[in-house]
């Protein structure tokens, strides 16, 4: 969720419903991997290089993942009409793609196209689109962060002997198939339970005071945080004062909200612990308001790559599993 403030309720609304269809065989996607965010870059049969934004917290509907509207120029694609129950929106039906550098096509996508067009989607310059929660379901993903890949699982995967799983929630629709494709994680802090998104987009602009006090790596300014919503970040604070708090320590929002960070000691997430984590604060109308109309249940925040860049993480949409395999700076629960 690169900013889901700007996601527009047509996209967000698309129906996620998608039958589960894995790939026969494990397949490497084209990546760029910045400071803790990953870019597929897939290339056109013209030599034309894409950049669009891994999120699962970001938009989509349906199969499709979403380009900018000057991309969708830029590239000479043809964009039609489709209709989305009962909203209308610019899809693409197809992309020609170079051999080694493509993007696989989700199974009955709506429209029979590849991608949704949009034309205020929010996203920074630099960046074409983005895979997002209505193109991710329906596969079994691995973010090998040690390793800075992506692949797409086929349907004899198996998780390694060290990964920890632990349960998705999504919302439904009456089929019991997935409503919308927004993962719902839940961590444990100082032994309360925190509902969050899981989010490989969340994003930090972390300004020059922050970036000292929490060092989070950035790549033109732009790094990776978890969020946490203003009452929860209240409550910690009030809970446990002498935990490390940084006022206006990230700028991503501009002159709309001052973010703090707050520096939390330990978390414990699929029967790992880790820390200190640095959250940055959200204003509570963001999850508690906007973000949890398409979760199973109200979230206070979301979990990011500053916490999944410690494992190989597997997303396996089909089962509603996530599996965490920790590769530096976690130990099990308990030990």
């Amino acid at each position: 969720m690169r900013n889901c403030y700007h996601i527009c309720t047509l996209i967000a609304a698309c129906i996620a419903l998608l039958p589960v269809a894995y790939a026969d065989k494990r397949m490497s996607i084209p990546v760029d991997y910045e400071a803790g965010h990953y870019y597929a870059v897939p290339e056109t049969t013209g030599g034309q290089r894409l950049r669009l934004l891994v999120d699962t917290g970001g938009a989509g509907g349906s199969g499709l993942y979403v380009i900018n509207a000057p991309t969708a120029k830029r590239l000479g694609l043809k964009v039609d009409d489709c209709a989305l129950g009962d909203e209308h929106a610019g899809v693409v039906a197809a992309i020609g793609w170079r051999e080694g550098k493509a993007l696989p096509v989700s199974a009955h996508s709506a429209c029979n196209a590849v991608a949704l067009v949009s034309k205020d989607y929010g996203l920074t310059e630099g960046i074409d689109g983005v895979l997002g929660a209505g193109y991710l379901p329906g596969h079994v993903w691995t973010f090998d962060y040690p390793d800075k890949r992506l692949w797409l699982e086929p349907v004899a995967w198996r998780p390694a002997a060290t990964a920890h799983r632990t349960e998705l929630g999504f919302e439904l629709n009456e089929h019991g198939g997935l409503a919308t494709g927004f993962p719902r994680i839940q961590i444990h802090v100082d032994g309360q339970a925190v509902d969050l998104l899981l989010d490989t987009g969340a994003t930090a602009k972390p300004t020059a005071v922050g970036e000292r006090a929490s060092g989070i790596p950035t790549v033109r300014g732009i790094g990776v945080t978890s969020y946490i919503t203003t009452g929860v970040f209240n409550r910690w604070h009030s809970a446990h004062p002498n935990w490390r708090v940084v006022g206006a320590g990230d700028d991503l929002l501009g002159s709309r909200f001052e973010s703090r960070l707050i520096e939390v000691p330990q978390i414990e997430v699929a029967g790992w612990k880790l820390g200190p984590v640095w959250f940055t604060e959200r204003p509570d109308g963001a999850f508690r308001g906007q973000m949890s109309q398409w979760m199973d249940r109200p979230i206070d925040g979301s979990l990011g790559a500053n916490v999944l860049a410690h494992f190989v993480m597997t997303l396996d949409y089909p089962r509603r599993a996530l599996w965490l395999d920790c590769a530096h700076g976690c130990g099990a629960s308990g030990k």
